[in-house]
């Protein structure tokens, strides 16, 4: 009887990737084409599939006007609307022509197309915010551990200081004094700190340590390490730091983004289904908070990439009703073709990237990736 919970843990060893990676994948594409679904039926447009997965169809059922779909290939979904696709030769019945959404004003349609990225992105506020209110962890700016030879030993500070300030602004969060060290190697820091129910004034310069961050910069040090303690918020501040957290992490993403669009960040950085894999089997491994964390993060990374102006994206067809608003009629023809062609040409190439990618990433690091 000793040996079960070993047993149990072996079996499942592999089990978390898979039952991780469904459970990642569903949640995220469950709420997108909830948001399309519930905008359009709000809107009055005629949904008629609603599809989690791509064909084949394992399940199909047929509620009201919908019919419902689970298909084998979860790496994906999808609503289908009446009169979607404005060149289609599809049949509209005259009693249904004003649910059609070819036909629905264009405020109408933008709504429903940015409601799927936005769920996605409201989906990881919710999550964030609700991890802060049942009590996810924020170390305070305690100092529990001076490293020797350290910028921090040589300014005097010591275990036990509690940084308070630094040049002046207030800081109460680990993560906020630490950001601000990384990014000022060689430059002269002015640290209150209160020791003892008193505050002390000291000066430190970080230096450039080993560390690197995503971009592949030599982050600033001074030789210190939390002391482990965690600051209690309350609804409003747990609320607060939830939005403040998902504003950061959103920034953080589309400069990343952009850096590499621009080269200036390397595209090995790019994971695609293996690597959400890898990350989702050792989250849920970690607990729910890691579990909840990954899910929001890629949640919040789903939405942007599907606002990316490219045909078969969401952002592809808020191009093409941008160019409709300029020109006063839908985009169809050769046009509309060719730049469908074009996305899913770059997106094909993307993917074959990015399986690259994961693969190499196996290979050169090992299964084991830490989310």
């Amino acid at each position: 009887m000793e040996n079960i919970p070993n047993i149990l843990d072996t079996i499942l060893g592999g089990g978390y990737y898979v039952v991780g990676f469904v459970l990642l994948l569903g949640v995220l594409i469950v709420v997108h084409e909830v948001g399309h679904f519930l905008v359009a039926k709000v809107l009055d447009v005629k949904v008629l599939k609603f599809s989690i997965g791509f064909p084949p169809a394992i399940v199909k059922r047929k509620w009201g006007e919908t019919e419902y779909i689970l298909s084998g290939t979860p790496l994906g979904g999808y609503v289908k609307l009446l009169g979607e696709d404005p060149e289609s030769k599809e049949e509209i019945p005259p009693e249904d022509e004003h649910r059609a959404f070819v036909n629905k004003p264009l405020l109408s349609r933008t709504a429903i197309i940015i409601a799927g990225p936005l769920a996605n992105y409201l989906l990881a506020l919710v999550l964030f915010c609700g991890a802060y209110v049942v009590g996810l962890p924020v170390l305070s700016t305690n100092i529990g551990k001076i490293l020797p030879d350290s910028p921090a030993r040589e300014a005097g500070l010591e275990p036990g200081d509690r940084v308070v300030a630094i040049n002046g602004t207030k800081v109460w969060r680990w993560d906020d004094m630490r950001s601000t060290i990384e990014k000022s190697a060689g430059k002269k820091l002015a640290i209150t700190v209160e020791r003892g129910g008193n505050r002390v004034d000291l000066s430190v310069t970080p230096t450039l340590g080993d560390q690197k961050d995503l971009f592949g910069n030599r982050l600033g040090r001074i030789g210190v390490m939390p002391s482990g303690e965690r600051v209690k918020l309350g609804l409003a501040a747990s609320l607060y730091e939830g939005f403040r957290f998902t504003l950061q992490t959103t920034d953080l993403m589309i400069v990343m983004l952009v850096k590499i669009v621009k080269g200036e960040a390397s595209p090995k950085n790019l994971g695609g289904p293996i690597a959400i894999a890898q990350a989702s089997g050792e989250s849920l491994k970690q607990g729910l908070f890691a579990f909840i964390f990954l899910v929001s993060l890629i949640s919040i990374n789903l939405a942007i990439i599907n606002l990316f102006p490219i045909p078969v994206l969401d952002g592809g067809h808020l191009l093409f009703f941008l160019v409709e608003a300029v020109i006063r009629r839908p985009v169809t023809g050769k046009a509309r073709e060719a730049a469908t062609f074009a996305g899913l040409l770059l997106i094909g190439l993307l993917t074959v990237f990015i399986f690259y990618n994961d693969i190499m990433r196996i290979v050169t690091q090992g299964w084991s990736l830490q989310p």
